[in-house]
């Protein structure tokens, strides 16, 4: 599938500020970026590797107190889709130092809490099927309501009051899936299904010796989806980290089927 990308936000800081982003397609597998054109007047960019050596991440240095971006891109994406009941789990002794780090409770993944509940659950299942459970289990029991969290829910809060957002659908994936014994890292991606359009989270899974995305909150394929950046939780995919308080003044945040 081919997508179209466009950009746009203001923001207002303090003072003149270096920000930390994350929102350009990665050049990466499944996918090629055809077209990439980012803006951002009066800053000077500095690009550094992404976590995991996924894509790119821009050290803007603000010569104001204001920020304009505008960001356009086409990205052919190739990936299939994949049935996760046919993948299966590597042994723990097996998983590759670059998966390994993704097994580990996080600022807002504390696996370590749901390990009695996967194992009670879904002990029953292994591998792939296991993963297909627990993601349907996410869909099914949690409520999609904007505005339910912010950016200090935790997954623990999210299990608790059964509703959120992508970001809170991803951080309870990547921490069930964590507690089965099966690395799972959070995701950014851009996707023409997401309501309302935004950036969108989801989790990859390494199941039969590479990563697969999975979106629990359903409104994605993977072969829909374009990755910007991967991490830990959302602390690591953030589009943007401020040293100052950021205040929006406008956002838009456009995907289409090319």
């Amino acid at each position: 599938m081919r997508i179209s990308i466009d950009v746009a936000m203001s923001y207002r800081f303090r003072r003149p500020n270096t920000a930390f982003l994350a929102l350009e397609a990665a050049q990466t597998d499944g996918q090629v970026v055809e077209t990439s054109q980012l803006d951002i007047p009066d800053a000077t960019l500095t690009r550094i590797d992404g976590d995991a050596d996924v894509g790119e991440r821009i050290w803007a240095q603000f010569r104001s107190a204001d920020m304009t971006l505008t960001y356009t891109a086409t990205v052919d994406v190739t990936r299939p889709t994949q049935d996760l009941g046919a993948l299966d789990a590597m042994p723990l002794h097996r998983i590759p130092g670059t998966a390994a780090p993704y097994l580990r409770p996080s600022r807002y993944c504390q696996s370590d809490k749901f390990q009695s509940f996967v194992s009670q659950r879904f002990g029953h299942l292994s591998g792939g099927a296991k993963v297909q459970g627990l993601r349907d289990w996410v869909e099914e029991n949690l409520t999609y309501v904007p505005g339910s969290s912010d950016a200090d829910t935790n997954v623990l809060e999210t299990f608790a009051g059964r509703q959120g957002v992508c970001r809170d659908y991803a951080h309870l994936m990547c921490s069930l899936v964590r507690a089965a014994g099966i690395p799972a890292r959070m995701v950014a991606v851009y996707s023409p299904h997401i309501t309302p359009p935004d950036f969108h989270a989801v989790a990859e899974v390494w199941l039969s010796g590479q990563w697969w995305l999975v979106d629990a909150t359903g409104m994605a394929a993977a072969d829909s989806m374009a990755i910007i950046a991967v991490g830990r939780d959302a602390y690591d995919i953030a589009f943007m980290d401020s040293q100052e308080p950021a205040q929006m003044l406008s956002q838009s945040v456009n995907v289409s089927q090319a």
